[in-house]
């Protein structure tokens, strides 16, 4: 994996290139021996002149993850300094994580709304895509790594501070819709174009139904922090998956979901409604050992992030490239639809589809390189390496 050797430097500006021998991964299936030219920062339809050959072939060549639902990496959080986040976006785009949105965790609404105003200022620099809000609006029954102390119903007019505070760069709210004040909270969100996830919920089948007709669209790491699956009592399991209008987060890591779990959520929801992410936490990218997750105490053990008190699942360590590899190796999905899950449907669900997402003439150049084994061995952004290929 990328982080497990020297990187080299990254590009100090764009070169064009023209990368060839490699199976290239389009929209419309995967190309042998296929290539892709590279003219600044943006993807060309031929080589442009002068440019750079140079030899892929034996690898694959992937559009850049785009990741919607991450707390950090590097050991450093997004709850934390410019410098802190920097640090934690720097760790995900070497394994392959082009675009990602950063997510914040349960805290108190004066500290969020703080938060919200410096990640705005580094989303309006291109450094991220966007805020995600999980907390303070889910339910206290599932919890999960969030202080209970500090949860708070949905009603409109806290959500609306957020909102306020993002400054136009929300991306997402999770919330528990069934709590007082949640339906009108996502018609709220759906009016000013955040998307509305169903998560941290205790609701029924019936309540998120109900959600996903007032605008919710996507369910937070289906599965975990909700009521499992049940023949008499679906519960919003059962809502979200059966919905075309909802995409589908999943944490493929081995260890928030058994492989039939992946495996019936892809079945029923269809490659187009899965997006995989990370629900990483400052571990990533690190060792075990003790971090913070908010206010919260986290140790982690073997990769595996569990509340110090309590025990609770706390987030991942996982980066992209290991849910990359996973899918296709351990759980038997075809790199094309691994491609979908990672970056073309996260992409469409940011409205982003038309810069990143698939790897397309005029689409920023974003691009992973894979080796045979579905490895890391090079990623780029906007035309630049951020992780150079070392090749024989």
């Amino acid at each position: 994996m990328a982080n497990e050797r020297e990187t080299p430097a990254p590009d100090s500006a764009p070169q064009p290139r023209l990368l060839t021998g490699a199976n290239v991964v389009l929209p419309t299936g995967t190309v042998r021996d296929g290539q892709i030219a590279v003219d600044g920062t943006r993807i060309a339809a031929a080589a442009p002149a002068g440019a750079e050959v140079v030899d892929v072939s034996g690898h694959w060549l992937v559009p850049g993850f785009v990741d919607i639902h991450n707390h950090g990496g590097g050991g450093a959080s997004f709850s934390g300094t410019a410098e802190q986040i920097l640090t934690a976006v720097r760790t995900h785009r070497e394994h392959g994580t082009t675009t990602l949105v950063a997510s914040t965790v349960t805290d108190e609404m004066d500290l969020l709304v703080r938060q919200a105003g410096l990640l705005s200022e580094l989303a309006e620099q291109g450094d991220i895509a966007g805020i995600h809000f999980e907390g303070p609006f889910i339910s206290p029954c599932r919890k999960g790594a969030h202080s209970e102390a500090l949860l708070r119903h949905p009603e409109p007019a806290e959500v609306r501070k957020l909102i306020d505070a993002a400054r136009g760069q929300a991306r997402m709210l999770t919330l528990a819709a069934e709590l007082p004040g949640g339906i009108d909270s996502v018609r709220l969100l759906a009016e000013h174009g955040v998307i509305a996830a169903i998560g941290h919920t205790d609701g029924t089948y019936e309540q998120t139904v109900e959600a996903i007709e007032a605008g919710a669209t996507v369910a937070t790491h289906l599965f975990n922090a909700m009521p499992a699956l049940g023949h008499r009592a679906p519960g919003p399991v059962a809502a979200l998956l059966e919905d075309e209008r909802v995409t589908v987060e999943l944490i493929n890591d081995g260890t928030h979901l058994h492989p039939a779990a992946l495996e019936l959520a892809f079945h029923h929801a269809g490659a187009d409604r899965v997006a995989f992410i990370t629900d990483a936490m400052d571990a990533a990218g690190q060792g075990d050992g003790r971090y913070l997750l908010g206010p919260l105490e986290v140790e982690v053990s073997d990769g595996v992030a569990r509340l110090v008190e309590g025990g609770s699942i706390a987030g991942s360590t996982l980066t992209l490239d290991r849910a990359f590899q996973r899918a296709v190796t351990v759980d038997g999905l075809s790199v094309e639809d691994t491609v979908k899950a990672l970056s073309a449907n996260p992409a469409r669900l940011l409205g982003l589809f038309d810069r990143v997402g698939s790897l397309e003439p005029g689409k920023d150049a974003d691009l992973v390189l894979l080796d045979a084994d579905f490895a890391v061995q090079g990623v780029m952004r906007r035309g630049a390496w951020v992780v150079a290929p070392q090749l024989a």
